[in-house]
């Protein structure tokens, strides 16, 4: 289901990024909006981190489904929390185990050439080492703007700098305070 033919993407101009807004979406989540999604995280291509300056947790293909379904690829915001797999004790700090705000690119990564769809979720927090087959819950809460193409890897970076920024203002409103919301776990439980 997440496999086929590579969709042509528009390649980013600097026009569109002198228009970029500096918030994205409603005052509140509306449909069809939040999006839960959960999963084991699993390694990815490790171009997040080392290629990127962003290091990213990826989603299991089978945990994508409602959300391919509903939206189209693009970078989407909302908020995410990482927890151990059960039983097992983390070697995380429990801060790390808090609800922090996310950015997620969903798509087929045109500048990589990928030919597969991916979901891969940026958490805004400094964590003190991976979480690679630990669970995660990310509600997906708006859509910063489509799935781009770049001539270059410096703009690709820029773009997820502004991404970020973007999904940190759009989350500073109070329509979009969700981190207690039930579908997360009480960090007092990890």
């Amino acid at each position: 289901m997440l496999n086929g033919p590579l969709r042509p993407a528009q390649i980013q101009t600097q026009s569109f990024r002198a228009n970029r807004p500096n918030i994205a979406g409603p005052d509140i989540p509306e449909p069809p909006y939040p999006i839960p999604l959960e999963g084991v995280v699993q390694r990815g291509f490790g171009r997040g981190s080392k290629d990127l300056g962003c290091p990213t947790a990826n989603l299991p293909d089978e945990s994508l489904p409602g959300m391919v379904a509903t939206v189209e690829p693009g970078v989407y915001y909302g908020y995410a929390q990482v927890l151990p797999p059960e039983g097992q004790q983390s070697r995380l700090r429990s801060e790390d185990h808090q609800v922090w705000p996310m950015v997620m690119s969903l798509g087929w990564n045109p500048f990589y050439k990928n030919e597969r769809m991916t979901a891969e979720i940026h958490i805004m927090h400094d964590f003190t080492d991976d979480f690679y087959g630990y669970n995660m819950k990310a509600l997906v809460l708006g859509y910063i703007r489509p799935e781009l193409d770049y001539t270059s890897r410096e703009a690709l970076i820029e773009d997820i700098e502004i991404d970020k920024r973007v999904a940190l203002a759009s989350l500073a409103r109070p329509g979009y305070k969700y981190t207690s919301d039930p579908f997360f776990s009480n960090r007092d439980e990890t």
